[in-house]
């Protein structure tokens, strides 16, 4: 493929790693990462990206070579489906599938917490995004006491060598946390109780989650840095801007598949002797 604008220049980004010590608390969730401009200012540039990351879904899906695994992670009302909206708008929805981990059914409980998040992996060509994942199994799970310390410590241990698997089988891994301050959650269930649009999406039991909002994010800061490796490292996305948010996590997969330098298959030998009656 032709080399294009993957990144660079006014979408130049100081991305933010977890690196084993990090501390959430520290991470501005207004920080701009970079990005040059205003929310009004990156439109165009966010359907620069839009349009790019077609095109490279389009040469994925032809080459039929890679896998690519979008993890999203968030506290309530951290933006999981706006990124979703965002970033994926105009993609061929052949090639996209998103997958969504809410509580486990009773068939589920009777395996392994991995088995239906191994189940839902891309196949070769495909984009597959969690919208939730496998991390809940070491979040809600623990802040509520429904496992122990030292099983979470376990299954961490565990979703290491499982995300080393899937690499080492060909799957790109992009692991993102998007994340907002406690006082930005406030003012977006509030904004839910007021637009009729959104009022859907409001549930008592986010208050009551709420409330443990330290405890999550200690369970998450335990999981981020235990789990942030070299193949598989974890984004913290500051998300309190949503325009900063969906910037940060386009030019990160752009970036990354551009970096994959897929190519268009050969065409059919002898295809110029082809006769189209």
């Amino acid at each position: 493929m032709a080399k294009k604008n993957d990144g660079e220049g006014i979408r130049t980004i100081r991305p933010i790693i977890a690196n084993g010590k990090t501390k959430l608390a520290e991470i501005d969730t207004e920080s701009t990462c970079g990005f040059s401009g205003e929310k009004a200012t990156t439109v165009a540039v966010m359907a620069e990206l839009n349009a790019r990351l077609v095109e490279l879904q389009n040469v994925l899906y032809a080459e039929h070579k890679h896998k690519v695994l979008v993890v999203l992670q968030a506290m309530d009302t951290g933006g999981k489906d706006g990124t979703i909206r965002k970033v994926f708008s105009g993609i061929n929805p052949q090639g996209v599938r998103i997958a969504s981990f809410k509580a486990p059914t009773a068939y589920e409980l009777d395996r392994d917490y991995l088995w239906r998040v191994h189940r839902e992996v891309p196949a070769k060509g495909e984009i597959v995004v969690f919208n939730r994942s496998h991390y809940e199994d070491v979040l809600i799970t623990r802040v509520h006491g429904w496992i122990d310390d030292r099983t979470a410590k376990r299954r961490l241990r565990q979703i290491n060598d499982f995300e080393a698997m899937l690499v080492e089988e060909g799957t790109v891994l992009l692991k993102f946390f998007l994340h907002i301050s406690k006082d930005e959650q406030k003012q977006r269930l509030e904004d839910r109780l007021k637009d009729d649009s959104k009022t859907w999406k409001f549930n008592l039991g986010d208050l009551e989650e709420r409330k443990m909002w330290d405890e999550y994010q200690h369970a998450y800061e335990d999981a981020i840095n235990a789990t942030s490796s070299p193949h598989a490292p974890w984004h913290v996305v500051p998300a309190d801007k949503k325009w900063v948010r969906d910037l940060y996590v386009s030019s990160v997969l752009v970036s990354t598949l551009a970096g994959l330098k897929m190519k268009y298959p050969d065409p059919p030998a002898g295809p110029d002797k082809v006769r189209v009656v």
